[in-house]
């Protein structure tokens, strides 16, 4: 897992929902993020030249996937992303992926056209996720943000924080909700979210582990309580 620096939530969340896996290991290494917004020292924290490093050094460990755990291409595109996974693989000769080109495979698998949104950044970040999203097809019915432009920030919202956006995006009849936001505290909510509102939630940290889990192999299904997305 390539890693924000500035990121405190995913490790541990990583973590514990790997806890009932045996034989399966989650590493990580970081590059420096330390803010999201349009400006453009904000938007260079996302060149891929230290990415590309960071996953060098993780090969070093002979991974089988490498995943840029992070949300950087709903704003600046998915083929950004896409690009990034490309340029891993050439370097490492490693399987790769990220958490926005996870929660787009998982919206794909679900067969998704509307869906709601639930992120802590800010309004000019957040509607140029909505803008990529339309643009691919997917109609955002309901969006929620915090305008907070982190990223360290966002790990020190609670989880009902987190819970109480989703009930209010649920209220739009979407067929899913992404909560999109690596260093944001939705995982441990899902699975009781989707029991009470009766739609998926696919929280990124927990869906950039069932993709990588999916690419190195591994049944996904193993993770238990953290949400429907890991039976897909």
């Amino acid at each position: 897992m390539l890693t924000p620096s500035s990121n405190t939530v995913l490790e541990p969340t990583t973590m514990l929902m790997l806890a009932g896996s045996p034989g399966v290991t989650a590493h990580f290494g970081r590059f420096r993020v330390v803010r999201i917004a349009l400006t453009e020292d904000a938007l260079g924290q996302f060149d891929p030249g230290p990415i590309v490093e960071a996953a060098r050094l993780l090969a070093d460990a002979e991974m089988h996937v490498i995943a840029w755990n992070g949300t950087s291409a709903g704003w600046l595109g998915f083929e950004s992303d896409e690009r990034l996974c490309a340029a891993i693989t050439a370097a490492t000769g490693a399987a790769a992926t990220s958490s926005v080109l996870a929660v787009n495979e998982a919206l794909r698998r679900l067969g998704v056209s509307r869906m709601a949104l639930v992120t802590p950044y800010t309004g000019d970040v957040q509607a140029r996720i909505v803008a990529n999203y339309r643009a691919a097809g997917i109609e955002v019915v309901a969006e929620r943000h915090l305008d907070d432009p982190g990223n360290f920030s966002f790990a020190r919202y609670d989880d009902e924080t987190v819970a109480a956006l989703v009930r209010e995006v649920a209220r739009a009849g979407p067929e899913a909700i992404v909560v999109l936001c690596t260093n944001f505290r939705g995982a441990r909510c899902v699975s009781g979210l989707e029991a009470e509102l009766g739609i998926p939630v696919l929280d990124s940290i927990a869906v950039t582990l069932w993709h990588s889990m999916l690419l190195a192999g591994v049944a996904a299904a193993r993770v238990e309580g953290w949400g429907r997305v890991f039976a897909l």
